[in-house]
């Protein structure tokens, strides 16, 4: 999953979400847990209320029995466990309590604001003897002219602690082990439910790279619109291009036929007006030429899926080159990896390099080196293949590289040429959205750079 991907997003989200419910899930159920196990805490103590209850309404059957709750815990110094009874209508302090809470005495939760249930009584949590913490449950009752009386128990909430912990511990366990599992599933259904996206871009892919024509397969109904506007678009450039070769190709059979006849006309005739209209002619003819050949280009690169394979192609034409200049014995080196690809189309390739070959052997003193050197791109580039011509002639200076990209430019005329061949080049380059660049061999003469888009 790449950065600003769909399916991070996706993932992203799902996660922070399922981390989000299963974290207020979580806090729900120990929430819930807590009161149940503290609903059941004071169960117990309110079974002892009672007793001490029974035993205040009937201080004659109780006697010396009176406040052992069957605990031994009641009868422990500071064990936690107590019990207190307090008249409340006393002339006097009159106040009667279990063994362990010594010489320590029971907050009153009426005092402290806390609110009775339907039944009378209170519950909450207190501060005890040597700064415990219990939990402690009181009642009022109303004995008539026997008086009225708070009996309070309270417990050691220890156990309340320990079995919340234990509940926590469990849930986080269990919650990890759920959310691994979620995430996995997430995970699987952002693959599974994104798959169709990869195999349309997978086949762009290899309609770029001209081992496709057309989106192949059947997709789901979200995506079925996509690829067959995809292919609908295809087709549509694929007849464009159809087109506008045909145009070109009939444009220069309309204007070849007219030119012709201006010319013959002007030739039979050699005063200055027919020198001038054939000295016009010939910068129509070349500019005609020069302009379909742009367009005819321009229809070529803007072809979808077009692939050249450049190592066969930089091959030929450097043999070719050789017998070519055998008389002068020029020698020409070729590095091309087998694997790099052209987007474009072969017989453009050839005119470029051609160029620039041709042009190296014709300044070189006996040595050109020609590489291939791909470029693999990224999310904000193409990948690109650059085809470096070395040769080992006297070179240029910056400002004569400058001036032979110009159309027709030529530094040496005792050269043969019409000094088109890097015009050419350069314009070519350009319309594959490529360029040309000039510079110092490392074996002394000129270094032309050609990058091109790889496949």
């Amino acid at each position: 999953m790449r950065a600003n991907s769909l399916a991070l997003r996706l993932f992203l989200s799902a996660t922070i979400w399922t981390a989000v419910i299963l974290f207020i899930t979580g806090v729900a159920l120990s929430s819930i847990y807590q009161q149940s196990v503290e609903r059941a805490f004071d169960r117990r103590l309110s079974v002892y209320l009672k007793t001490l209850i029974a035993d205040v309404a009937s201080p004659e059957e109780a006697g010396e029995k009176f406040g052992q709750l069957g605990e031994p815990l009641f009868e422990l110094p500071l064990s936690g466990w107590y019990w207190q009874v307090t008249r409340l209508n006393a002339p006097r302090p009159d106040v009667r309590a279990s063994r362990s809470l010594w010489d320590g005495s029971l907050p009153h939760l009426e005092d402290a604001g806390v609110v009775a249930s339907n039944d009378g009584t209170r519950r909450s949590y207190v501060g005890g003897p040597e700064d415990q913490r219990l939990r402690l449950v009181e009642r009022t009752i109303d004995l008539g002219e026997e008086g009225r009386y708070l009996v309070a128990v309270a417990g050691d909430p220890s156990e309340i602690d320990q079995e919340i912990r234990a509940f926590d511990k469990a849930l986080a366990v269990t919650f990890g082990a759920l959310t691994v599992v979620l995430l996995l599933t997430t995970l699987f259904q952002v693959r599974f439910g994104l798959a169709p996206l990869k195999r349309i871009s997978e086949s762009l892919a290899a309609i770029r790279a001209g081992t496709a024509e057309r989106l192949q397969g059947t997709f789901p109904d979200e995506i079925a619109p996509l690829a067959r506007e995809t292919n609908a678009l295809i087709d549509a450039n694929r007849e464009i291009v159809e087109r506008a070769r045909t145009h070109v190709g009939n444009l220069a059979h309309a204007l070849k036929t007219p030119l012709s006849v201006i010319v013959n006309e002007a030739s039979a005739r050699s005063d200055p007006f027919a020198v001038k209209v054939r000295e016009q002619t010939d910068i129509m003819r070349d500019q005609v030429a020069r302009h379909l050949e742009r367009a005819r280009i321009a229809a070529r690169a803007s072809m979808v899926g077009t692939v050249t394979e450049v190592s066969p192609v930089v091959t030929a034409l450097a043999r070719t080159m050789e017998k070519i200049h055998r008389a002068r014995g020029i020698a020409i080196d070729v590095d091309a990896p087998q694997e790099v690809r052209f987007r474009g189309e072969r017989q453009d390739l050839e005119e470029m390099v051609g160029n620039l070959v041709d042009n190296a052997c014709k300044w070189a003193q006996s040595r050109v080196n020609l590489e291939v050197v791909p470029a693999r791109g990224d999310e904000t580039q193409m990948s690109t293949v650059r085809l470096v011509v070395d040769d080992d002639g006297p070179g240029l200076t910056p400002q004569q590289r400058e001036q032979v990209g110009n159309r027709g430019s030529r530094l040496d005329e005792t050269k043969p040429g019409s000094g088109l061949g890097l015009s050419i080049v350069v314009e070519l380059a350009q319309l594959y959205g490529g360029k040309l660049e000039l510079g110092t061999a490392p074996i002394g003469g000129l270094r032309a750079e050609l990058v091109l888009p790889a496949a």
